[in-house]
């Protein structure tokens, strides 16, 4: 509106007049605008609009807020502008009065400060970790626990870019995904979750669960992180595979035991033999060479095959007991499954067992330990073999299989006295055994050793009688130099 000194409206906006829910200046309510301001607000117009009008003073009048009563009946919190509109002698005549509706200003006001102290009260109060960055990967907010647990304050960090949070090469590449995404939409981690290594202030590196979710304010994307440290977690599991390496160590000791009589059989035979060819070899050497030059060469050449017969029982036996550590290698299945028969099948020909074994050509190769997957396969031979004892037909069969492209099957089937009803699917729970002397962990230790390997193990009636226990494990694509 333009006010002229007698505080009359000379004119007004068509936006104004609608406000006002008139049509004209002449339909105005007598001594508006002052007679729309409330009673308890038209001292504080008169006092701003007096100064308004003082052309010497020429003071700069601040915004005030006054509440409005409206000829249709409507209040309205206001905020009021003035501005004097002088002659070509500069003198004022009139000011520009404009009211702004402020109420529903303060509303979005109060929700912006209610929702920035939730924000607060979520940012100091939330248990994991919480990061939000912008499309220029800039953190603009960064939680209490985010603090404790990357060592930086907030105040020092709101604005940096969040790769100071990562460790190379994480770090180069953290901007070049933040642009592939914003370019394609293809979603790697968003929504998806990912073990990753933050890096804290003095430099440390740790493992954390990082989940990223998406908003978008206006224009503008925005992205939360929630981080939880997984330094506890991956120690817990660091100490649970050293005690599970520690138990599987104890069982193949324990069935090494179990097995003393027959490897001290095993290897005696060929030592026998070794001990007889070179008895026989020196005899030779007092007679004509000459005649005895093929039997003397075929002496020293069995010799050197059962020295070398009992140098792999020997060895392999060290490895079987060996401690060491998890050494996950690409070996070739079948190599892998005709080693461990070395140990697992001893003192089973003088038990009458027939044994036979079966790789299709297309099994390929498996990531594994080796010696924790012979000591399955040990120990579900000598489950076997024990359990025919007292068989009419003792067969002890392997078959290694494809599954699919990804899996393959390692099948050890036996016609033994099978799996007892009573046991059924609690055969692989510890301390379970049909043994009366048996502690019952065996089946359990391989159940461990199958799962750590990504794989499963199971029990199932041989139709011929007895019993078939299944192992899948994953494929590998090749394998490697191995020189044991």
């Amino acid at each position: 509106m333009i006010v002229d000194r007698n505080l009359r409206t000379v004119n007004s906006s068509v936006a104004g007049l609608n406000v006002l829910g008139i049509s004209s200046v002449a339909e105005l309510p007598e001594g508006a605008p002052e007679s729309c301001i409330a009673l308890s607000h038209r001292s504080v117009f008169q006092e701003a609009m007096l100064k308004a009008f003082d052309a010497e003073a020429m003071t700069e009048i601040p915004p005030i807020e006054l509440q409005l009563e409206l000829p249709n009946g409507r209040s309205m919190l206001a905020e009021c502008s003035l501005a004097p509109l002088t002659t070509p002698t500069g003198e004022i005549d009139a000011i520009l009065v404009t009211f702004q509706d402020i109420a529903a200003l303060n509303r979005a006001e109060n929700k912006l400060e209610q929702a920035n102290s939730i924000l607060k009260s979520i940012l100091k109060t939330i248990p994991d970790a919480m990061v939000v960055i912008d499309e220029d990967g800039l953190i603009s907010s960064f939680s209490a626990t985010a603090e404790e647990m990357f060592g930086y304050d907030q105040a020092d960090i709101i604005g940096k870019n969040v790769e100071i949070l990562m460790p190379e090469p994480y770090k180069a590449a953290h901007d070049g995904y933040m642009q592939r995404y914003l370019q394609t939409g293809e979603k790697r981690i968003i929504g998806i979750g990912r073990t990753v290594v933050g890096c804290r202030k003095d430099g440390t590196t740790f493992p954390l669960q990082l989940e990223v979710g998406e908003a978008k304010i206006g224009e503008e994307r925005y992205f939360t992180g929630f981080i939880i440290d997984l330094t506890e977690e991956k120690q817990r599991e660091a100490e649970l595979q050293s005690l599970q390496a520690d138990l599987a160590h104890a069982s193949r000791l324990s069935a090494v035991g179990t097995l003393a009589s027959s490897l001290a059989h095993e290897i005696n035979q060929p030592l026998t033999a070794i001990a007889n060819y070179l008895s026989a070899a020196r005899d030779m050497m007092d007679g004509d060479l000459s005649e005895n030059r093929e039997f003397f060469r075929e002496a020293l050449t069995e010799s050197v095959a059962e020295s070398l017969r009992a140098g792999t029982i020997v060895r392999r036996l060290r490895e079987f007991v060996s401690r060491g550590e998890i050494n996950r290698q690409v070996l070739s299945i079948a190599q892998l499954v005709e080693d461990a028969t070395v140990l697992g099948t001893i003192g089973a020909q003088e038990k009458g067992i027939e044994f036979s074994i079966e790789v299709a050509p297309d099994t390929n190769h498996v990531f594994v330990d080796r010696v924790q997957i012979q000591q399955v396969m040990v120990n579900l031979m000598r489950n076997a073999i024990e359990a025919m004892a007292d068989s009419a037909e003792k067969k002890l069969h392997i078959a290694v299989t494809s599954v699919d492209d990804e899996q393959v099957e390692i099948a050890v089937s036996d016609t033994g006295t099978g799996i007892d009803a009573e046991l059924g699917e609690r055969i692989f729970d510890p301390f379970a055994s049909t043994k009366g002397d048996g502690m019952g962990l065996g089946l359990s230790i391989c159940r461990t050793i199958i799962e750590s390997h990504g794989g499963v193990i199971l029990a199932e009636p041989n139709p011929g009688g007895g019993t078939i226990f299944r192992i899948t494990l994953e494929k590998a694509g090749q394998e490697q130099d191995d020189d044991q």
